[in-house]
């Protein structure tokens, strides 16, 4: 009898496994793994606005997903990055009053690293993210990351997207099930152990006992087989990370012209922050916060006031969450993946990435021949790495923020609420920028670009006045910044708009002429 996969829930998180797994693991294939995906049709999707990585590509192409019909189904739009607004000043208080974290990498049109001579003066007032790459230009103008012309999932810039959160798990349920796996809606009563702590089976409703060689849990905050059923301890992060509850709505554009945004923007708060993502038909926006900080009332409030007056006749939905990880994520035959693994929050968009993570460690490490405590060893020691690593990344955006116009930022920037690996990076960073050096990008999720795009974004400084006599190309650097301006000019007058390009994808395929409308 072949290998056999049962995902427990469904959502993003259980139709991205089920559907890459499907693929890397052959599950249409004589040979391959048999896959189920079992969901529960009482249990619904939050229909919020969703932003990613750009791995969602690599992910989608894996899994065979046209790029022009996810974006016509998800009512999808182009991410380059995210804007950060009001995160190193409050509303009126002296300096820059935002930065991005563009998705392009940072280098130098002839190789040369620019970042030192920025440090030291060369590239003019402009901040890092604007005169190192072309993107956050062309971002700024609202432009797509490529032409119509280009391949799907290839383009100039680097880019992700945002989507609908039900809509692209209802792409990837049909796209898993066209690759062969089962779909069964039930209901599971019950999760069986066995003597030796390894899953039994899953009890359901109608269907009786389901069993399978490697069971993965997909149901979310509830955690019914790697929590509940087996008793793996989540490990809480309030005391780094305080944001713990969101309040969402989704709000119509004023016109069907409305420019799309072609970040995530993320704008800072009193006690957290608020999102906004532009989709093609609506916008998607919430508010991030701490309970500790700030109450639900006055929370719905900075929402409203955020999105003026049309909030007036929109409802919102609120959820809580606690920000952490488990620490072992695959159990016996047991796989986290999702919510039922771990979430810190919102921002930079970690959720459906480490679902990605996940999912391509499962199929390298599915243990054809039985040994699932080798494979388990080394998946949990890499997630948690991953987990801890991002930790760091997202404390980052708040720890060295110069706010202190509230309890909440206050209490950001206390040295107990940090890290010890934090404050060794920020330590080192004092005299010298960070490089690939400090990164394993086995285990880091974010490079150091990213880390240089948020570091320098929120005003830290790095003295590199004791060698600056090492950079002695002063004038190719001057150069090269005036190269990134041109190529940055070049972008705004030769890329479509965000929009314009998305009403190409309800017209034909990229890599395509379009089809008259």
């Amino acid at each position: 009898m072949g290998k056999t996969i049962l995902i427990v829930g469904g959502g993003t998180a259980g139709w991205l496994t089920a559907g890459y797994l499907a693929r890397r693991l052959g599950a249409d294939l004589p040979g391959g793994i048999s896959i189920r995906l079992v969901e529960s049709p009482e249990i619904g999707i939050l229909g919020v606005g969703e932003g990613t990585f750009p791995t969602i590509r690599r992910t989608l192409a894996a899994i065979g997903i046209d790029e022009a019909e996810m974006i016509r189904r998800c009512g999808a739009s182009f991410k380059q990055g995210a804007k950060f607004v009001h995160w190193r000043n409050a509303p009126g208080q002296a300096g820059p009053d935002h930065y991005t974290h563009p998705f392009q990498v940072a280098e130098s049109p002839d190789g040369l690293e620019l970042l030192p001579y920025w440090l030291l003066g060369l590239g003019g007032a402009e901040n890092w993210d604007e005169v190192c790459g072309p993107q956050k230009k062309a971002a700024d103008t609202g432009r797509a990351p490529k032409l119509q012309s280009h391949p799907d999932y290839v383009g100039p810039l680097n880019y992700a997207y945002h989507f609908d959160a039900v809509t692209l798990a209802e792409l990837l349920r049909d796209k898993a099930v066209e690759n062969g796996v089962d779909h069964m809606t039930d209901r599971v009563t019950e999760v069986l152990v066995g003597g030796d702590g390894a899953i039994d089976g899953v009890r359901t409703a109608e269907h009786g006992v389901l069993k399978a060689d490697l069971y993965i849990d997909c149901t979310g905050f509830r955690a019914e087989l790697i929590g509940k059923a087996l008793g793996m301890p989540y490990r809480s992060c309030r005391d780094v990370l305080f944001c713990d509850s969101a309040m969402a709505m989704q709000v119509p554009y004023g016109s069907a012209d409305d420019p799309i945004v072609s970040y995530t923007l993320s704008t800072a708060q009193d006690a957290g922050w608020i999102w906004d993502i532009g989709l093609e038909k609506r916008r998607g926006i919430g508010h991030v916060y701490s309970s500790a900080h700030m109450d639900d009332a006055a929370a719905e409030a900075r929402l409203r006031a955020y999105v003026g007056p049309a909030s007036e006749q929109l409802e919102f939905r609120k959820f809580q969450f606690n920000a952490g990880y488990r620490e072992t994520n695959w159990h016996k035959n047991c796989v986290a993946i999702g919510l039922s693994s771990g979430f810190f929050e919102p921002l930079e968009a970690t959720g459906i990435v480490f679902s990605e993570v996940a999912a391509n460690m499962v199929a390298n490490l599915f243990p054809w021949g039985g040994d699932f405590e080798t494979s388990a060893r080394q998946y949990n020691a890499n997630m948690l790495a991953r987990y801890q690593r991002a930790l760091d990344f997202i404390k980052l955006h708040y720890c060295i923020s110069e706010r202190r116009d509230s309890q909440f930022w206050i209490d950001n920037v206390a040295p107990s609420s940090i890290p010890d690996s934090l404050q060794e990076l920020l330590d080192r960073w004092r005299f010298r920028p960070p490089t690939e050096m400090d990164f394993d990008l086995q285990v880091d999720i974010f490079s150091e670009m990213s880390w240089q795009y948020v570091l320098y974004g929120m005003g830290w400084k790095t003295d590199l006045s004791g060698k600056a006599g090492v950079y002695r190309y002063h004038d190719d650097a001057r150069k090269a910044f005036a190269e990134v301006r041109r190529q940055a000019d070049f972008a705004i007058a030769n890329l479509p708009s965000n929009r314009d390009l998305i009403r190409h994808a309800h017209r034909g395929a990229f890599g395509a002429r379009p089809v008259a409308a």
